[in-house]
């Protein structure tokens, strides 16, 4: 089994719902992300995928959530913008494009000490 490893960023704020404590105000995260693919076979010129095709999804991806407010997006009108959840819905729109990765963990990191990862295998 091969794993190709990517790693990017976005910056945005959002508060928790439901919650009590300091993350129910209205604050900001430099997030990190880390997409994990992995593939059981490489291609004929040796690659599992193309690292530019998987940057270039990542990057269109998280630039719909770069500086903006979670909370007001799509994605978490219902859904709170929790770190799991932001991990899983970006899992579910990797998937949608490459449906053919064998495995598929999404880690998103709050801080260098906090995050949380979603893992989607078929």
């Amino acid at each position: 089994m091969y794993e190709l490893i990517v790693k990017s960023d976005f910056s945005a704020a959002h508060h928790l719902r439901d919650y009590h404590g300091k993350c129910e105000k209205l604050h900001g995260h430099n997030y990190r992300v880390e997409v994990h693919f992995q593939q059981k076979r490489l291609n004929k010129i040796g690659m599992a995928i193309d690292f530019t095709e998987l940057k270039t999804l990542i990057d269109k991806i998280l630039y719909e959530y770069d500086h903006h407010y979670l909370n007001e997006l799509i994605d978490f009108i219902k859904l709170n913008p929790t770190a799991e959840n932001i991990a899983y819905i970006i899992s579910r729109k990797i998937r949608k494009k490459l449906p053919k990765v064998v495995n598929l963990k999404v880690c998103v990191w709050e801080s260098s000490r906090t995050g949380a990862c979603y893992f989607n295998a078929m």
